[in-house]
């Protein structure tokens, strides 16, 4: 991760969400296997294509599992203190060019639910169904334009949601482990292997902030990130996207690939400290992550538990 220095030109939210970017080792696609690319996920020609596997994206998240984030905050008084974030694995989907080769059963566990494509693609319960063509409100789709589908979105290798209560969670890297042992894709497949529908939720706690003994409302602040995991959002140009920060437009190939949140959602947000800095535009920037967020699900037609619980206490 790139470090930050905290500064004016630094809001307390540009310092949040630049701390909790995990930002993966990249490596180059060999020439010979660039030719095997779907070129409905990378319709661009490129000399190089840099991709990350995602045992190495997890690796970002071993020493926040453990030790927690540390996010530089302004306080009003003028003060500094740092505040650690626990991060925890919240929703994943993962959709693939092949559908997975064994077909499986898995019932829900206590904690969370996670079930395979096949099982999950004909399930009544199934946001899904009707990418597949099973149990949908609007009809089957017809043999041709399920294809299209697939090749367009792939197919479900794996998805988790989180249904626990925060203090009954793991941290993210102890739940990648735990999945792993079911779907060994989550450590073995690359970037370029995802479809653009693919992505991740991770919900930040915080556990504690140095110096001690403040009692500020918004430190207890909770977040919510989403993050897309396929190379194909990697070709998009960030020079002209006025809200991406400046490390990331200045990123060079091989140095990385940084997968900033692309939608947020708050938890407990009271007061101002969030959302006071770069002139009051910070606020509208919280509104329009919590919108991309909103939209991204019901246009894959997911129902996230964190999303929802987080968005009932804000509208509540």
């Amino acid at each position: 991760m790139v470090l930050v220095k905290k500064g004016s030109t630094h809001s307390n939210l540009d310092c949040f969400l630049h701390c909790t970017t995990p930002v993966a080792p990249s490596q180059f696609l060999p020439k010979s296997e660039m030719r095997n690319l779907n070129r409905l996920w990378h319709p661009w020609e490129r000399e190089n294509v840099e991709y990350f596997r995602l045992s190495d994206l997890w690796n970002c998240y071993d020493e926040w599992s453990a030790y927690g984030a540390g996010v530089p905050i302004d306080l009003d008084s003028g003060e500094t203190l740092v505040q650690y974030y626990v991060p925890y694995l919240s929703a994943i989907q993962i959709f693939t060019s092949t559908p997975p080769p064994i077909f499986r059963e898995d019932t829900d566990s206590a904690d969370g639910e996670t079930r395979d494509s096949y099982s999950e693609s004909c399930s009544d319960e199934s946001e899904l169904s009707r990418w597949d063509g099973c149990s949908s409100e609007e009809g089957p789709f017809e043999h041709e334009n399920l294809l299209q589908l697939n090749n367009r979105l792939g197919y479900l290798y794996c998805q988790y949601f989180e249904r626990s209560t925060p203090y009954g969670r793991v941290p993210l890297m102890d739940k990648i482990i735990e999945l792993a042992r079911r779907y060994p894709g989550l450590m073995s497949l690359k970037s370029v292997d995802l479809s653009p529908a693919t992505w991740m939720a991770v919900s930040w706690y915080p556990i504690y902030h140095i110096p001690m003994g403040r009692t500020i409302k918004d430190l207890s602040t909770c977040f919510l990130t989403y993050h897309t995991l396929s190379s194909s959002f990697q070709d998009m140009d960030h020079d002209d996207d006025m809200e991406a920060p400046e490390w990331i437009k200045k990123r060079k190939e091989g140095e990385g690939i940084p997968l900033p949140a692309f939608g947020l959602a708050t938890y407990k947000m009271q007061g101002s400290l969030w959302v006071s800095g770069r002139c009051g535009r910070d606020q509208d920037r919280v509104v329009s992550l919590w919108s991309v967020a909103d939209s991204w699900l019901k246009q894959l037609r997911v129902q996230h538990h964190d999303f929802n619980y987080f968005t009932g206490i804000r509208s509540g």
